[in-house]
């Protein structure tokens, strides 16, 4: 009898979430809002535990303050930083991390990272709090604001780590990493573990050392003996990465990434490269030429908007489309900067890399 009244009322819940939907037609994502509440119907009727749901409803907030923020900003790019909280303002790391936020907030980019303290304050020092965001994590200890982001509304305090990161690379255009412990091999590491399995990204990734430092080539020599030579690893995936001491070199990797090149998304299998100016066909010749290998057929083609992106605010751009293996983003990652090489953007768009 229970369970016949448990199945009544959650059919009855149901059928409410179709009718309120149906009478909003004007939600844009209907599809998916109906989507949502139905799967926490069905949750409902599951045998899940107190714990469960309070995780689930504060992953739930966490999201909402994430997606309220960054709504407004989604057409500026955004760079994340990631590095240790420990170093000192008196270290070479962090002035480096100063100077490197100032350079690529007065290129118009803004600046990420947790919020804290070291390399965190350091990246929002050098931009200052009008161009800084602050995802920080709500812990008992340690992890307070630092004072450029403190008191700033987009200044955001997640309560689990997983948002907090999901956040900070959904939203980042490209990820700037400083020395650090273990918390930033992790985030070198699950950068590169997207970026090749095409969960993340494309975006410019780049491993920055203070001058004359060897943090991020010892690291790349590791990587190199223990993981590419025991082709553990492809021989293309430093392609995902830049390694400098160079502040020009590490700022240019990001602008020079969307010099023609501005995003990219998967509709019905295919991979649809968004260019900011068109190629030509003797261009798409040559792409053909040095890229077939990561096809799984057909070829490297010309095309406007597909129809299922009727709805995306990148219509007007022209694009590529083509059958990626989606196995080889070492050399995806190598046709992209050969698209920035051969391609010629407009005046504009060369000015502000940073609009999306």
């Amino acid at each position: 009898m229970t369970s016949s009244a448990s199945f009544d009322t959650s059919e009855s819940l149901l059928a409410d979430i179709a009718d309120l939907i149906d009478r909003l037609p004007t939600l844009k994502e209907r599809q998916f809002i109906k989507q949502a509440l139905t799967t926490i119907v069905r949750l409902s009727e599951s045998e899940i535990d107190r714990l469960d749901w309070k995780i689930l409803s504060a992953s739930l907030t966490d999201m909402e303050r994430g997606f309220q923020l960054f709504h407004d900003y989604r057409h500026v790019r955004k760079v994340t930083i990631f590095g240790s909280a420990r170093l000192s303002k008196e270290s070479p790391e962090y002035q480096m991390a100063v100077d490197f936020g100032r350079c690529i907030s007065e290129l118009g980019f803004m600046v990420m990272t947790g919020g804290g303290g070291g390399i965190m304050q350091a990246g929002h020092e050098g931009a200052g709090r009008d161009n800084s965001f602050g995802l920080n994590i709500q812990l008992p200890f340690e992890q307070q604001a630092n004072p450029y982001i403190e008191g700033d509304r987009k200044l955001i305090h997640f309560k689990y780590f997983f948002t907090r990161k999901l956040f900070l690379l959904k939203e980042s255009d490209a990820v700037a990493l400083f020395p650090g412990g273990f918390g930033t091999q992790d985030e070198a590491f699950e950068c590169m573990t997207l970026s090749q399995t095409g969960k993340f990204g494309p975006v410019p990734v780049v491993l920055i050392d203070r001058p004359g430092g060897d943090y991020w080539r010892s690291w790349s020599e590791y990587v190199d003996k223990h993981l590419i030579q025991t082709g553990l690893v492809s021989p293309e995936d430093p392609s995902l990465y830049t390694i400098t001491d160079n502040l020009d070199v590490a700022c240019n990797a990001i602008t020079d990434f969307y010099q023609v090149y501005h995003s990219s998304r998967y509709v019905g299998g295919q991979l649809v490269i968004r260019l900011k100016s068109d190629l030509s066909e003797a261009k798409i010749e040559q792409l053909n030429a040095n890229f077939s290998d990561i096809l799984v057929k057909g070829r490297i083609q010309k095309s406007q908007a597909l129809p299922q992106e009727a709805q995306d605010e990148t219509l007007e751009l022209p694009r590529l489309v083509l059958n990626f293996n989606q196995r080889d983003l070492g050399r995806l990652y190598q046709m992209i900067a050969a698209i920035n090489h051969i391609g010629t953007p407009s005046p504009e768009d060369a000015a502000h890399p940073e609009r999306k």
